[in-house]
């Protein structure tokens, strides 16, 4: 009798439900856009009319009304059940920006329509090629002429802006020189991704190993409304850090789905494939690496709950979200390379799937927030050591 990957929980309706309308799209599904280097319109549409994309929505605005707690799992059994999340997942902890900091006439414009799929809100531009994590020093400027804002600068790395309506974007409406503390004087704006293309704005995309849609954006004199500024002018950086402890805490548990998907695609195969007149599963050299890659994940599956449980009470979480996101993403690139070592040969044909989603879970060793940078943070805000950049 094998033990169900993950253990039923307390989530259990969410996941059947989520697993229901994924089992609609199949392996051939995902390998079918990964050969085309498309973007999955059939699956984010379908998650988007079952409401799940809105699901840190109030129910006020139209949306769920669920915690991250929950919103995780909608991800987790994305990836759990194949499938990629990074095609949707910025509509998750993007929402965190203006449920917590926005506007009553922004959350009344935008939320309604986004939690319908009249519109989407899948996009966060923040990294730029010169800084890249060097938040407080990028150079994006939006300088204040009259009712709007006037943006120049250049980003890097901004996923499914091609795909979404709006983008959320941080820049600097102080210089750097004038402000007390380097994390001073960055605001957050929302942009109408339609009509900045029109007017200043300018996407040149990346072609990249795991067919993740992103770009370049350019900015020429881009006027952004006034009205678009969310929060106060000059406080964005607190609000981008807020939403990030959102990103990396529903990025560790993708990571968790995809180590479960490789662990009982392992599984499977060696209690299955004989050689040597005997299931490959019955060798120590197949079932440790195996054990061992389930023990990473459920302990890294402990600490994502953590994290998810701190944000939802409002309570400082910075850490747990970046010991989340290192421990799952470290769980599943071993789990993948586990897997992967585990099929041989065949593990390396795309009909399998091992090779694309091999490809996928990569990325998260170095975005969102690279493994190096999680150390920093561990070593100066929890272990009380100088700061290192």
């Amino acid at each position: 009798m094998y033990q169900a990957l993950p253990a039923t929980d307390e989530h259990q309706e969410i996941r059947d439900a989520v697993r229901q309308l994924c089992a609609g799209f199949d392996n051939s599904y995902w390998q079918s856009v990964d050969e085309q280097r498309g973007y999955p319109e059939a699956f984010v549409n379908a998650l988007t009319q079952a409401g799940w994309l809105a699901a840190l929505i109030p129910q006020a605005y139209g949306g769920s009304g669920l915690n991250l707690t929950q919103a995780s799992v909608i991800m987790e059994e994305i990836n759990l059940s194949g499938g990629n999340a990074g095609a949707c997942h910025g509509q998750m902890y993007n929402m965190g920006t203006v449920l917590r900091h926005g506007s009553d006439a922004q959350k009344q414009t935008y939320l309604p329509r986004i939690a319908s799929g009249e519109w989407r809100l899948q996009s966060m531009a923040v990294t730029e090629p010169s800084t890249g994590s060097d938040t407080t020093r990028l150079k994006t400027t939006a300088v204040k002429r009259g009712d709007r804002y006037v943006v120049n600068g250049q980003k890097v790395w901004i996923s499914r802006v091609q795909h979404s309506d709006f983008m959320i974007l941080l820049a600097r409406t102080t210089p750097l020189e004038k402000v007390t503390r380097k994390s001073q004087g960055l605001s957050v704006f929302i942009v109408d991704v339609k009509k900045a293309l029109d007017k200043g704005m300018v996407l040149k995309p990346i072609r990249n190993m795991p067919n993740h849609e992103t770009n370049e954006v350019f900015f020429d004199e881009l006027e952004i409304p006034e009205e678009n500024l969310i929060g106060a002018e000059g406080e964005g950086f607190s609000y981008i850090l807020d939403g990030l402890n959102a990103e990396r805490a529903l990025i560790a548990a993708e990571c968790i789905g995809d180590a479960y998907w490789f662990i009982t695609k392992a599984r499977d195969y060696a209690n299955t494939r004989e050689v040597f007149g005997r299931p490959i599963g019955q060798n120590q050299g197949i079932q440790f690496p195996l054990a061992d890659s389930y023990m990473e994940t459920e302990a890294a599956n402990l600490m994502r709950y953590q994290a998810c449980k701190l944000f939802d009470a409002h309570q400082a979480c910075g850490a747990q979200a970046n010991m989340a996101k290192y421990l799952a993403a470290k769980a599943s690139w071993e789990a993948a390379n586990m897997c992967l070592q585990t099929h041989g040969g065949f593990g390396f044909a795309s009909e399998y799937g091992i090779e694309r989603k091999f490809r996928e879970t990569r990325l998260y060793q170095v975005a969102p927030v690279s493994t190096n940078l999680i150390y920093a943070y561990i070593a100066e805000h929890v272990l009380g050591l100088p700061k290192s950049y």
